[in-house]
């Protein structure tokens, strides 16, 4: 497929020298430019970092956009997680950072906090902060805090699945994960993504006390939700697991979240449809990987989250 690429400015003013670099990808469809206006405006106010961001316009060409960002235009909608790798490539620095368009950073010096983190522990690999809708914040989900201890949101702690919406890590262990599980398209790239840090010998951390902005909105909007939840568990597990958690891990989801659906009959069928297909189909069109190895299940097992749940 055949990218355009639309650089505004070639010195940037969001790069002053001397200040870490990041590298920041954005992506949208286009059919949120309010939300985008205000993540961008959000992304210009950081302060005390090197900026080289893009814009990746999900099946839209980015238009409005401030010239010190950068635009890829991607002629049709690739998914979430391949729209994110798209950008990568398009934007330089030490770090990566993965904004989407719905969100927004809440504090100017959270680019800066992040990267001082990751300095003072070299073992961070990925960072998630914590997510809130500052005008609703009674109504945050759950399913917002990233592990199984959900009573307070603000406790960090290593985790081992991420919310995708807004994520930091560094740019040399991002590729040597070998990115986004671009053939997911929507679902349970974050788990995968944060599996794969955990196997670099790092570890995945939830920073309660930093905060990114977000509507709450419910997931369930997408047509494909329940399908696309399934198929990706099992295709997470195929691609990821060693026998015998690559079976255990799929069947277990699957119990759970029937019995979770039992009074939705069309989530059920949708759900079981869905993990049906994720045996049929192959997870590893796009890009094959190995497993993770036996050492990382061990470290995620002493860590408190074997992959069996």
């Amino acid at each position: 497929m055949e990218l355009s690429n639309t650089s505004h400015g070639q010195e940037s003013a969001l790069q002053p020298t001397g200040q870490p670099s990041i590298g920041v990808v954005v992506l949208t469809m286009g059919n949120r430019p309010a939300e985008l206006r205000r993540a961008l405006d959000s992304l210009l106010a950081q302060e005390r970092v090197s900026i080289d961001a893009v814009v990746v316009g999900n099946g839209w060409d980015p238009s409005g956009i401030p010239e010190s960002i950068k635009t890829l235009h991607l002629p049709e909608n690739q998914g979430i997680p391949a729209g994110r790798n798209a950008g990568v490539n398009h934007v330089s620095g030490e770090y990566l950072c993965f904004l989407d368009d719905d969100s927004w950073f809440l504090d100017n010096d959270f680019l800066i906090t992040a990267v001082n983190r990751f300095e003072k522990h070299p073992k961070m690999g990925l960072l998630q902060p914590r997510i809130t809708d500052p005008e609703h914040e009674d109504q945050n989900p759950t399913r917002w805090i990233p592990r199984l201890n959900k009573r307070t949101a603000i406790d960090p702690s290593k985790v081992f699945h991420v919310g995708e919406t807004c994520l930091v890590t560094k740019r040399k262990l991002f590729d040597e994960t070998g990115g986004w599980a671009g053939g997911f398209w929507y679902a349970h790239e974050g788990i995968e993504l944060a599996w794969r840090v955990w196997d670099t010998g790092t570890y995945v951390w939830y920073a309660g006390d930093m905060r990114i902005g977000h509507p709450v909105i419910d997931p369930r909007r997408h047509d494909e939700f329940y399908r696309l939840n399934a198929r990706n568990r099992v295709w997470l597990a195929r691609r990821n697991l060693p026998v015998p958690f690559a079976w255990i891990y799929p069947i277990s989801w699957m119990l759970v979240e029937c019995l979770r659906l039992r009074k939705n009959k069309s989530g059920v069928k949708q759900y079981l449809s869905g993990w049906k297909a994720g045996w049929k189909g192959s997870p590893w069109y796009l890009e094959p990987r190995p497993k993770l190895s036996w050492r990382t299940i061990i470290r995620m097992t002493l860590a408190g989250r074997p992959p069996v749940l």
